[in-house]
């Protein structure tokens, strides 16, 4: 049976991740842990087969918490939740090793669906993976990306690039497709993963 291990630091959070990993076929052990230290000596201890971290602006010390723990154990499974307002956070997260993440607001067959991919793959998707890996970007979509990578709204980034922001929407639509992405924090996290953005 599969072991999961839950950080993070809100326990009503934890309660909620525990709940919905009991729904997942295959799942045997839920272990939770309030901080990233506590949760790098738990899985020195007893590896998990999957861990949840969460991304909380409360506690910036999760990203390198994840780059030590795949650093010490390049099997580590893990997969980030939270922080879609934050593409920087969550695809520094995908940088130092995390195989992907999850949005609050995705439904709940989507989490499900999402952590059973987890379980199941060594290499990990993220949400709506786009089946081509050969995605080719416009130069124009590249400096939107990039843009969202720096964490610019779309009217800073409009600006930079002398466009209209109803321009820049739709450079980041096309894009989102073209990677399969939901969201910015999805964007950059596969533009990072995929060598788009260095």
């Amino acid at each position: 049976m599969t072991e999961v291990l839950i950080c993070d630091s809100r326990g009503k959070v934890r309660d909620l991740l525990r709940r919905a990993m009991s729904a997942v076929p295959g799942v045997g052990h839920v272990d939770c842990v309030a901080e990233a230290e506590v949760m790098l000596a738990r899985y020195s201890r007893r590896p998990a087969d999957l861990v949840l971290v969460g991304l909380e602006r409360a506690a910036p010390n999760r990203v390198e918490a994840i780059r030590r723990l795949v650093e010490a154990d390049v099997r580590a499974n893990v997969l980030v939740f939270g922080a879609a307002n934050d593409p920087v956070v969550v695809a520094n997260a995908i940088v130092c090793g995390a195989r992907g993440y999850l949005r609050w607001n995705t439904s709940w067959p989507e989490v499900v669906s999402a952590l059973t991919d987890t379980l199941s793959s060594i290499s990990v998707p993220t949400p709506r993976q786009p089946s081509s890996s050969g995605v080719q970007l416009t130069s124009r979509e590249l400096q939107v990306l990039t843009g969202m990578s720096q964490g610019k709204r779309n009217v800073e980034i409009g600006r930079e690039l002398h466009l209209a922001e109803d321009t820049v929407k739709t450079h980041a639509q096309r894009l989102f497709r073209k990677l399969g992405a939901q969201d910015r924090a999805q964007a950059v996290a596969h533009g990072f993963r995929r060598g788009v953005l260095i």
